[in-house]
């Protein structure tokens, strides 16, 4: 176990005691899904894990399952591991790459398209409306506070 340091007060009343409100927030978001989104990743088994999938897909329409592994920062046998997941579940369109027959694009289902819309829209309001009030500064050093904060997370072992 590696040596890990105690937060000082200042810490505790300025970040960490905030986190249990963003937790609150990540457990309502299965409650937040359009009933057909939530019954499918229920009857299939689909995580958030999966979810991040869609999100991603949602913002980049047709991308192989290397270039999405790298965008979500994870092996690239997890990302296609979820997207098997997700392509049985009817949640994503695999064709090959007109412009390279030897790769495979992932792109999200088309009727699943407006549904990750609707749910990316209604889950983004209190993040985006919180970004809103920051300078550009500001909102520069939260996305690279979030994306540090992630990259720990996704090597953390308590």
């Amino acid at each position: 176990m590696s040596e890990q340091r105690a937060p000082e007060p200042a810490e505790i009343t300025a970040v960490l005691g905030f986190l249990p409100l963003i937790a609150t927030y990540f457990d309502k978001a299965r409650g937040q899904m359009p009933p057909e989104q939530a019954e499918s990743f229920a009857a299939h088994g689909l995580t958030a894990r999966h979810g991040a999938v869609c999100v991603q897909l949602l913002a980049r329409p047709a991308v192989s399952v290397g270039e999405l592994a790298e965008a979500m920062g994870l092996a690239l046998s997890t990302v296609s591991e979820l997207v098997g997941d997700l392509d049985a579940a009817d949640w994503v369109d695999r064709r090959p790459d007109p412009g390279d027959r030897r790769r495979t694009l992932v792109s999200l289902a088309a009727h699943r398209v407006d549904h990750m819309r609707y749910y990316v829209t209604v889950r983004a309001a209190p993040l985006l409306a919180a970004m809103d009030r920051l300078t550009p500064q500001q909102r520069e050093g939260f996305a690279a506070g979030i994306r540090a904060w992630a990259e720990q997370l996704r090597h953390w072992r308590p």
